[in-house]
């Protein structure tokens, strides 16, 4: 990738810890607005909805608490353009414009404020592409529609950031995420999967390829005032496999259904018997954990004074689970509470990492084992992991090289300070400290006329 290594001599780089739960939502919201998910009341891409035992909500860019980076930025007159920034539908309007991310409904016309940027950028690059389906089996054409969707929004990229002087022009790429979670067996010798030789085999390096040319054409036109930050919302590593959390409620006794339950079948689609149920579950990168609470749920069956002893109790017994190959799994439980500065929204009661996540949770009922090889809700190679990468060149200091890693809830008020930006009192991270002179605290310096764009 030629055109970011010539970035790095004077830059400051190194890993960017994400936030837990290590999801692009919430982790790219806590990115752009420096509070954490418990404060956004953001725990993933489903919510329960009203404590209901089957409906769900996803994350909308008009439910955020607080103001983004780029509405801080819009409400202070700077000129801003953001480019497929989840969470981004409904797009926000700034002062600038603003394209959705890969969450946008199908067949919505309302992806981009202002509104007339919609019909514009349709009669000049026709269908606007936001996602690729990654979790097919077909494999050929999906890295081509992949390659296809980032190159066009690079084209509208460079031809939007040609356009005027912005203060801050910031683009998203989901493709990277979509390579890892479609190819990583191709590619990965450390996935269990991996076969030496074969056909995919050469994808990641091609489609790296494809970003770092793409990255390259827009750098080409940044003058050497501008402040450019890459970064990403967390890694990735070859998923081992999927644990099945409801399957090993049922057989401990914690979760009851009624009848025989077909393999695969979701825990809505399911007979379950809530008057017998205490603990559920959900699947996804990480488990949700609820426990069936009276006057909290509609069929509530454990009351305030046995909640303890129940956490304790599935607390340690998820903490002795072991792999297929019999080695004791690394289990990390986290409570909402514990972890966030105040809770907000719908959140799981528990909050469940396998193996630090190299195991994915499974929803899903009726499966023959506890442990499944692949992905319970479609082909899928790659789980998250908890660092992503930060990389910045000031024009106006020297890099400091390779960094040690920093917290994705600093990122916000870094670039503030970076643009000379007052930062607002409800922000929870603070400047990163290669920003800072010894003693100081956060940034409070007045945005000139001179200040830098990003």
């Amino acid at each position: 990738m030629p055109n970011l290594r010539r970035l790095l001599p004077g830059s400051t780089y190194g890993p960017l810890r994400t936030t837990d739960p290590p999801i692009s939502l919430p982790a790219w919201a806590v990115m752009f607005t420096g509070v954490d998910p418990g404060t956004l009341g953001m725990y993933g891409f489903r919510h329960r909805l009203n404590h209901s035992y089957t409906q769900n909500y996803g994350p909308a860019a008009d439910r955020l608490p607080v103001p983004t980076f780029w509405q801080i930025l819009s409400q202070r007159g700077r000129r801003v353009a953001v480019v497929g920034m989840p969470p981004g539908y409904p797009p926000p309007t700034i002062n600038g414009l603003y394209i959705s991310d890969f969450l946008t409904p199908e067949g919505a016309s309302d992806w981009a404020t202002p509104p007339e940027l919609v019909r514009e950028l349709t009669a000049r690059y026709g269908t606007y592409r936001f996602d690729v389906t990654f979790r097919a089996t077909e494999r050929e054409q999906l890295y081509l529609d992949i390659v296809d969707m980032t190159q066009l929004r690079f084209s509208i990229a460079e031809d939007l950031y040609l356009r005027e002087r912005w203060d801050v022009f910031a683009i998203h790429e989901v493709g990277t995420d979509r390579l890892h979670h479609a190819y990583t067996k191709y590619f990965d010798p450390a996935h269990g999967a991996y076969v030496p030789g074969n056909s995919l085999e050469h994808v990641l390096m091609d489609y790296y390829r494809v970003v770092d040319r793409s990255i390259g054409r827009l750098l080409s036109h940044v003058d050497e005032e501008t402040i450019v930050v890459i970064s990403s919302d967390h890694g990735s590593m070859p998923m081992a496999g999927c644990f099945c959390i409801n399957q090993w409620l049922v057989d401990h006794g914690y979760l009851a259904v009624r009848g025989r339950v077909e393999r695969g079948t979701p825990l809505e689609k399911a007979d379950v018997d809530w008057d017998r149920t205490r603990v559920w579950g959900a699947g996804g990168y990480y488990a949700r954990i609820f426990f069936n609470l009276k006057r909290r749920e509609s069929q509530g069956t454990v009351g305030p004074a046995e909640l303890p002893a129940l956490r304790e109790a599935l607390i340690q017994e998820l903490g002795s689970i072991r792999t297929p190959e019999g080695r004791p799994m690394v289990t990390r439980i986290l409570e909402p509470s514990d972890v966030y500065r105040t809770v907000t929204g719908d959140p799981p009661d528990l909050m469940v990492y396998f193996d630090q996540l190299r195991w994915r949770s499974a929803g899903t009922l009726g499966h023959p084992t506890l442990f499944l090889k692949e992905n319970d809700t479609g082909p899928d190679d790659a789980v998250h992991s908890m660092n992503g990468v930060l990389l910045i060149r000031d024009p106006r200091r020297p890099g400091a090289g390779l960094m040690g890693t920093q917290d994705i809830l600093d990122v916000t008020p870094t670039l503030l300070s970076l643009l000379e930006e007052p930062i607002p009192s409800h922000i929870q991270g603070r400047p990163m400290s290669f920003l800072l002179a010894p003693g100081e605290g956060k940034a409070t310096t007045k945005a000139t006329l001179g200040s830098p764009s990003l």
